[in-house]
């Protein structure tokens, strides 16, 4: 069987057990299991016939075998949980943060494990629901993984059927649905965006389809389980024969579903402000950027622009404001914003909703202060469909950065540098032959 060495390497996982205490087996593991996918898939396309059901199967095995693994290397389902408690307790956790007095009855071992517990929570509603149905049944943590394992399986067999239907080979399904990375942050560390990308493919399939009403409930669905799909939308509405139509009913739907969380917080939830502003961990672009920032006395010389304008203006309580966020990490944020923004602007003008999600959502990964692993699943689904090595080859080095969480070895440079540095450069190669 093609897949037997894929299957081994995640029995090996399963066999690890607490991934973040063998941080080096774990990657071992991973590695030999991108040997091993490429290895499978190759002999995948060989067989004659239909692959459906060998993809799915092999799919299932896959995610069965990791649902039971601990959850070591994120913490964040655990926030799912608690978060869904906090919900099925009447309280609002987009302004009660888990420290908070009021939630004090709901301590206990899970609250001892939280991370972050002076945030509230940056997760949307429709997430936020699956959290709160999870979280009122026995061994929540378990159940909530095993759910989104099978929207993830879903997201597999959704992409079989949007290669059928754009004319692909069907065992390109297999680089999302056999990918190590995809099942380890899916049925293995139980990440939300699980639901998010079945969503966000389910939303192309349609697209393709000409079924533009199903697609806009879907878009909507995924924007409400994460917003980052708010920046592919008019790249969907251009394959749509009425953009506005559309771009209306999504806005309609999305708008709907966070206008309770906006009126109860009255205004943009303290969580995600506080996410924008803080996080930053591996960001492709912002790590250098900010680092050449500090090294260009940036800082400095925009507070003496500050205190000139003071100066010439008199207005000093005005001026004064903006001290603060004088700093160079912010200054990359700053940049890196309007790159982004110049960026979605270009490839809204894509109409492949294929090739413009999958360029929507790397633009939004490269710019981004922070890149964990499982922010890659986004982009996955539209690079396995259209074969797009840098992003493949992404999901091979991104599990690297877990590293410096559990060893000594700091992110910069050596672990930045290992997992980046070929990105790029097979970035920049395949770009020069698409356009050489």
């Amino acid at each position: 069987m093609a897949a037997a060495p894929l299957i081994a390497v995640h029995a090996g996982l399963l066999a690890v057990w607490n991934l973040a205490a063998r941080p080096l087996a774990t990657l071992g593991l991973l590695a030999a299991g991108a040997g091993a996918l490429v290895w499978a898939i190759r002999r995948l396309a060989l067989q004659p016939g239909s692959k459906v059901a060998g993809i799915l199967l092999v799919a299932l095995v896959l995610r069965l075998l990791l649902v039971p693994l601990s959850p070591s290397l994120s913490d964040d389902l655990l926030r799912y949980v608690w978060d869904g408690k906090v919900v099925g307790a009447g309280s609002n956790p987009y302004l009660l943060a888990p420290e908070d007095p009021a939630l004090e009855p709901l301590r206990g071992a899970l609250w001892r494990s939280l991370p972050h517990l002076d945030v509230p929570t940056v997760y949307p509603p429709a997430a936020m629901g699956l959290f709160s149905i999870a979280a009122q049944l026995p061994s929540p943590v378990a159940v909530l993984k095993a759910l989104l394992a099978t929207f993830d399986l879903v997201t597999c067999l959704l992409l079989v059927r949007l290669a059928r239907a754009l004319g692909l080979p069907e065992e390109r399904a297999a680089w999302y649905a056999w990918n190590p990375l995809v099942v380890l942050e899916t049925a293995g560390m139980g990440h939300v965006d699980a639901l998010g990308v079945t969503l966000v493919v389910a939303t192309m399939l349609w697209l393709v389809r000409r079924r533009p009403r199903v697609a806009a409930v879907t878009a909507a669905a995924a924007v409400l389980v994460k917003l980052i799909p708010l920046a592919v939308a008019p790249v969907w509405a251009r394959a749509t024969r009425r953009p506005a139509r559309y771009l209306a009913a999504v806005a309609l739907l999305v708008g709907l579903g966070l206008l309770p969380v906006v009126a109860s917080t009255r205004g943009i939830p303290p969580g995600i402000t506080r996410f924008a502003v803080s996080w930053e961990f591996n960001g492709p672009l912002y790590e250098p950027l900010w680092r050449l920032s500090a090294a260009l006395d940036v800082q400095p010389r925009v507070e003496a622009g500050l205190d000139r304008l003071k100066g010439a203006t008199g207005r000093h309580d005005f001026w004064n404001r903006f001290y603060p966020f004088n700093y160079p990490q912010l200054h990359a944020k700053l940049l890196l914003a309007a790159g982004l923004a110049v960026a979605l602007g270009a490839i809204w003008g894509i109409r492949d909703p294929i090739r413009g999600t999958g360029a929507g959502f790397g633009a939004i990964l490269l710019f981004s202060a922070t890149v964990y692993p499982w922010y890659l699943l986004w982009v996955l689904p539209t690079a396995a469909l259209r074969l797009e090595r840098p992003w493949l080859l992404l999901s091979f080095l991104l599990p690297l950065s877990y590293l410096p969480q559990f060893t000594e070895i700091e992110l910069v440079p050596w672990v930045f540098a290992a997992i980046w540095i070929p990105f790029f450069a097979l970035l920049g190669r395949d770009f020069k032959w698409s356009t050489g």
